[in-house]
């Protein structure tokens, strides 16, 4: 047991106190592991009057691609683009030399897709939120 010390449960802590638990789990994470070096990288699907109409929100980090978002628009579901903006997560993996992509959805989304796509889920939560389910996937390359 620790002694003398107070939790809080904040919903807005201090700038200063969000960067002391940063500052120390990234000085524990560099010790294990090294420094970070992640970026993120954007791939987006426009159309001919250059309208977004589909995009993926990546981040390249510890040797793998972690597919953030990945969102296309209504009229254009169910045409090849979802797996287009993967084909692309993976071939940014690649040019990074990345061991592979990963990303986690909810059953209301769309873990059919990532199926068929390739990725195997290693991991999920029951009733996140109740009722649904939080499936984790990943792909090696």
């Amino acid at each position: 047991m620790t002694p003398d010390l107070v939790l809080e449960v904040l919903a807005r802590p201090s700038a200063a106190d969000r960067h002391a638990v940063g500052r120390g789990l990234g000085a524990y994470n560099r010790a294990a592991y090294g420094r970070l070096r992640g970026s993120a990288r954007w791939i987006l699907a426009r159309d001919a009057a250059g309208t977004v109409q589909g995009g993926a929100k990546c981040e390249v980090a510890w040797g793998w691609v972690y597919v953030d978002w990945l969102w296309v628009a209504e009229g254009m579901r169910r045409q090849g683009l979802g797996g287009r903006l993967l084909a692309a997560a993976e071939a940014l993996a690649r040019a990074e030399s990345c061991l592979g992509v990963h990303l986690n959805t909810w059953s209301f989304q769309a873990p059919e897709f990532y199926r068929k796509q390739g990725f195997a889920e290693v991991g999920r939560v029951e009733d996140m939120p109740p009722g649904a389910i939080r499936h984790w996937f990943a792909k090696r390359i």
